[in-house]
């Protein structure tokens, strides 16, 4: 009851303040003393002594002293120990109801805020008040989208003991005060011919750098596991590796207890005929971890959910967490020497980690995913149903999924329902710790060896440069970096992506309880991107993922890109007879390219489709600037039409399908993202226009094969119009093939035709 009581005389004391006062207690704990109410009455001088538990639990003065002291992890268990003490509670509270009721006047003056940019852009676009309806769907969905960032960052900043939970287990993950081990059990006398030890005790000079980043050797081959690769070195000393046959899969340097735990797994995932003879890896994860194992940054463009996805999933876990047993082995084996020794030895030669723990990087969509690489992890880490995991209930909780919550009668394709099964939440992140036979989830960022996260949940965190906020520490020492299902980013907010690379091995702005006479000394001198190993898998190539490719990989190791061109494209998939007509769009900058292509759509496409017979006309657009640049056309010209896209309410869609089926409106504007979340059968189709080729190559087939749902004998008068450039060639190569779209490309006719159909 005594809790409850100074709780609501707190919460009473909060509302009282003014706005700038709640600013003040927030970010001090205490109110500014110029508010402080003094009295007249002169009370005496009272000299009180500090106890040792008053000492350790004070002020943030009292603990940065001792920071100098002890370490990280120490530091971080002495600031939370005595968290359960009621006036630490009452304050807390209200300092928390203080920022919640600030950050809710914030997020109302942002929401009065987003209409006036829609009305600004709408008014430079031409838009008026000719379409409300449109203005006003469209700013209902940006205003959607911005409660959702507040409430991410609300939830971060009120409640960011969420993430950060685990503090009983503190002191037995960590790492520093770890040594008391068998010999037998880290086993970190690595060989020299341990790939893992080659890469980190590799010393580079500056004369390496320069050449790491001005000159880069490119050579090709062939592998009967991956097909056509691209090698890119920048020394000269670290060229192409010979593929892993099946006679030497024994001296892959697997940490224990990975070799007995992988073949186990593995073969309850894929079938024994596609295991070699060894039962350890299929054909491709053969070739993946031949890469991998020699730490070379890769680049895998044909990883799909529906075929080949948990192979992926299994290799890159397999080395993520040979890479992690590793290190953390060697560190401990340096502990124990260093316990071993004299107090006047030298530390030399005990070099053996980063500025911060965290190793490891995987970046995946969605919480699914992060379900499926844990419960991989636990695979190969549980030898005997012994390791020992934390948290694994509250784990299965946030990350698992309810089968009732899925529709019963709901029918999607099989590539739809691979990519949403599951929990499809895109904000989340979480560490991991691993030390001998237990691993922690929840750990603390700085006390993790793993850390998994989704773009968003890591943008919620990283924040902007004017946040006081803002960390992002954790990420200077990412010794691999994992970016899986890198297609699926296109589709939800890629600047989250780019961001987080700006901010990857960056020098820590705190020492965060280093102790840097064990740093290696190229982490010291803000090389570690040049040791970092990138791995890249998308179900397509597509420019921006390669840029990350291009432009964010400097690994001196070198790059390996799998280039398997395309023999037959999506175009053979359309299964109605339809004539496709390909119109190139000639233009002589990647910049210019927008422009160049709405003023031939408008002044050369357009007016063929305005008259009465052209009705039932699909419009399907990529890029959402493309949309709402077409809608504001649309409204200045007064077309009759409408419009569905991934913002739009459920009743919107159902009003805009039910006009276009009738063909009380002529034109559907029809945007990719919709179809990627939604896959509806929009049926009413007659005449088909791609303003730009899909991301994915068989979105074309289910668009054309949408014509098949309404069959009203009129099947002669459908066409179907493509618009195309020469910055389009991968998306044209994936729908119609490598030799024709190099056709299509250099030839000097600008027009072509294709015509599908059972009957052909």
């Amino acid at each position: 009851m005594g809790k409850r009581k100074s709780s609501k005389k707190s919460k009473d004391i909060v509302k009282n303040l003014t706005k700038k006062q709640k600013k003040h207690l927030r970010d001090f704990g205490e109110e500014h003393p110029f508010h402080d109410k003094v009295s007249d009455k002169i009370e005496p001088t009272r000299i009180v002594e500090l106890s040792d538990i008053s000492e350790q639990s004070d002020s943030a003065s009292d603990t940065e002293s001792v920071l100098e002291q002890a370490t990280a992890y120490q530091h971080l268990c002495s600031t939370l120990k005595n968290v359960g003490a009621d006036e630490s509670e009452s304050e807390s509270e209200s300092e928390l109801e203080g920022k919640a009721e600030d950050e809710d006047d914030e997020r109302k003056e942002e929401e009065v805020e987003v209409p006036d940019v829609d009305s600004e852009v709408d008014d430079e676009n031409g838009q008026g008040e000719g379409d409300s309806f449109s203005a006003a769907e469209d700013s209902n969905a940006e205003k959607t989208l911005e409660n959702d960032v507040v409430i991410h960052d609300n939830k971060d900043t009120n409640d960011l003991g969420d993430d950060f939970t685990d503090v009983k287990n503190e002191a037995k993950f960590c790492l520093e005060s770890n040594y008391n081990v068998d010999e037998n059990e880290v086993s970190c006398t690595h060989s020299s011919e341990d790939p893992f030890k080659q890469h980190v005790d590799t010393e580079l000079d500056s004369n390496d750098l320069k050449t790491i980043t001005q000159t880069k050797n490119t050579m090709q081959s062939k592998w009967t596991s991956l097909g056509q690769l691209v090698w890119t070195s920048p020394l000269l000393k670290e060229t192409s590796i010979k593929e892993l046959s099946c006679e030497n899969l024994e001296n892959l340097h697997l940490q224990k207890p990975l070799e007995a735990t992988w073949p186990k797994l593995n073969s309850q995932t894929h079938a024994k005929a596609k295991l070699n003879e060894q039962k350890f890896f299929t054909p491709l994860q053969q070739g993946l971890f031949s890469i991998m194992n020699a730490y070379k940054d890769l680049y895998y463009p044909e990883r799909t959910a529906l075929q080949n996805g948990e192979e992926v999933r299994h290799t890159y876990c397999l080395h993520m967490i040979n890479h992690v047993l590793k290190a953390n082995s060697h560190v401990l084996n340096n502990n124990a020497k260093k316990y071993n020794r004299k107090a006047d030895v030298d530390d030399e030669g005990l070099s053996d980690q980063g500025l911060t723990r965290p190793k490891v990087l995987i970046v995946v969509p969605f919480r699914d995913s992060v379900l499926r690489v844990i419960q991989t992890l636990i695979g190969l880490l549980d030898v005997k149903d012994k390791l020992e995991i934390s948290n694994k209930k509250r784990f299965k909780d946030e990350y698992g999924s309810n089968p009732d919550d899925k529709p019963p009668n709901l029918k999607r394709p099989e590539d739809y329902e691979a990519i949403f099964a599951g929990n499809i939440d895109d904000h989340f992140r979480i560490g991991v710790a691993i030390l001998r036979k237990s691993i922690r989830l929840y750990a603390p960022f700085y006390s993790s060896d793993i850390i998994i996260a989704s773009p968003l949940g890591l943008r919620t965190i990283i924040k902007t440069e004017d946040d006081k906020t803002r960390d992002f520490d954790f990420l200077s020492s990412i010794e691999i970096l994992i970016i899986d299902q890198a297609d699926v980013y296109l589709m939800q907010n890629w600047e989250h992506v780019m961001h987080l690379l700006k901010h990857l091995n960056q020098q820590p702005h705190e020492p965060h309880g280093v102790d840097f006479s064990r740093v290696r000394m190229w982490s010291l001198n803000s090389w570690s991107k040049y040791y970092r190993q990138t791995l890249i898998f998308s179900a397509l190539q597509n420019p921006q993922i390669n840029s990350i490719y291009s432009k964010h990989c400097f690994n001196y190791k070198g790059q390996v890109a799998v280039r398997n061109m395309p023999q037959t494209g999506s175009i053979c998939h359309v299964v109605v007879q339809l004539p496709h007509v390909f119109q190139r769009v000639d233009v002589s900058s990647f910049t210019g390219l927008p422009d160049a292509r709405f003023e031939f759509f408008t002044q050369k496409i357009l007016p063929q489709y305005r008259e009465a017979v052209m009705s039932h006309t699909l419009i399907y657009i990529p890029i959402y600037f493309d949309y709402v640049r077409l809608r504001n056309y649309f409204n200045r010209e007064e077309l009759n039409y409408s419009h569905v896209c991934e913002y739009s309410k459920k009743s919107t869609i159902n009003r805009a399908r039910y006009h276009f089926l009738k063909g009380e409106k002529s034109f559907l504007l029809f945007t990719e993202r919709f179809h990627f979340y939604k896959r509806y059968t929009i049926k009413g189709i007659r005449h088909l226009i791609f303003y730009e080729l899909p991301t994915y190559p068989h979105f074309y087939s289910d668009i054309c094969n949408m014509l098949k749902a309404e069959n009203r004998g009129d099947e002669a008068s459908w066409t179907c119009t493509v618009l195309y450039s020469k910055y389009d060639v991968q998306k044209l190569t994936r729908v119609v093939g490598a030799e024709r779209a190099a056709q299509m490309i250099q030839s000097s006719k600008p027009v072509h035709l294709f015509v599908t159909g059972d009957d052909l």
